[in-house]
């Protein structure tokens, strides 16, 4: 039986002043914020939904939506009804691991009114998990992080975030058994989806990430039946048309990855991804940043308003990058903010301050 998941109500200070928010499936009351760098007629920055705006009740949760699966091109919940999952991914597990903590996951969804968390853990990279790692380490961290996402009603992506690494066949063996693992530990759980590979890239052709996929999607599907499964497509998560010409067929409630940064991914790739998903590819964004790609550069707003307006179109899922107070622009928190939880305004980086008004729209 699916585990029944709990809804924590609590009142959180967001800038000095009091915003009261219930969670899925109870309302939100109007509050506003005491800081002065916010413009006060941005309804959104004051934590008051204007019309047409979600409120709180209005986020798909796992204890009213339930086991997520992919119909069509579109994710959708126990009842069939289109779900869209909106929210943050941590940056590496092993160099921020104290994010990852239930306070700041209870503001994430109560205030930011995120209904989704992303455990991103490197593969390669200097603490990686198949690059000498604290392996268990890690695996608590993901522990922690999926349990405080189901404690605050909320779904959690667990990423296997290969990147140095490029080709997710390099480590397919330890691929395996960490699903194998992690799929056996959340069968039971109606809120966990898997990302199998983050971001093949360099020379890895679809052929090799299909390959891969379709050995470890089996490893899953014999532990979890029915779990949403991520699959990363090559050049960083942008060739969904290479998918789309040639998806996985042997298995169900398969989604591909798609990532972009609006300062360096434009028309095309928007238009890259229109076409896959009207040729019936199903896409969820797992990352992306309103800044460049290399994550330290300029930021574009007017892009990734562009982007948002599409995903939203569609009903495409989106999750940001990232959970940090690492000295780069793609950072939600600005570099001198200490704090891993009850982050204010002046807390926030330019990107963190346009993703929280986003996720609030």
């Amino acid at each position: 039986m699916k585990k029944s998941i709990r809804i924590l109500l609590y009142t959180a200070l967001l800038s000095g002043a009091v915003l009261l928010s219930q969670g899925c499936g109870g309302s939100a009351e109007d509050g506003t914020t005491a800081d002065n760098d916010v413009d006060t007629s941005d309804s959104r920055a004051q934590g008051k939904p204007s019309d047409g705006e979600n409120t709180s009740s209005d986020l798909a949760c796992p204890s009213v939506n339930g086991a997520l699966r992919v119909q069509g091109t579109q994710l959708v919940d126990k009842n069939g009804s289109p779900v869209q999952l909106r929210g943050i991914s941590t940056h590496g597990l092993a160099w921020f691991p104290d994010y990852v903590n239930e306070a700041c996951f209870q503001q994430l969804h109560e205030e930011w009114q995120a209904n989704v968390i992303r455990l991103a853990m490197y593969t390669a990279e200097y603490g990686g998990y198949c690059t000498g790692g604290d392996r268990e380490a890690l695996k608590q961290l993901i522990d922690d992080g999926v349990s405080f996402a189901e404690n605050q009603d909320m779904y959690a992506v667990i990423d296997w975030h290969i990147l140095s690494d490029s080709n997710p066949n390099i480590y397919l063996e330890d691929a395996k058994l960490f699903f194998d693992e992690m799929a056996g530990k959340y069968a039971d759980s109606d809120h966990v989806l898997y990302e199998i590979c983050n971001e093949p890239n360099g020379s890895t052709s679809w052929s090799e990430v299909k390959s891969y996929a379709e050995q470890v999607i089996p490893v899953i599907r014999a532990r979890d039946e029915d779990a949403v499964i991520l699959v990363g497509t090559p050049n960083w998560s942008q060739s969904v048309d290479q998918a789309a010409a040639d998806p996985i067929a042997s298995y169900e409630n398969i989604l591909y990855t798609l990532h972009f940064y609006a300062a360096t991914h434009t028309d095309d790739l928007r238009a890259k991804l229109s076409e896959a998903v009207d040729g019936g590819l199903p896409v969820f964004v797992s990352e992306y940043g309103i800044c460049d790609a290399g994550g330290s550069g300029a930021i574009d707003q007017a892009q990734a308003d562009l982007w948002i307006e599409t995903l939203d179109k569609y009903g495409i899922s989106y999750i940001a990058w990232n959970l940090s107070n690492k000295e780069e622009t793609s950072a939600m928190l600005k570099s001198g903010c200490g704090k891993t939880s009850g982050f204010v305004q002046e807390d926030l980086s330019d990107a963190g301050r346009w993703v929280y008004q986003t996720l609030r729209n």
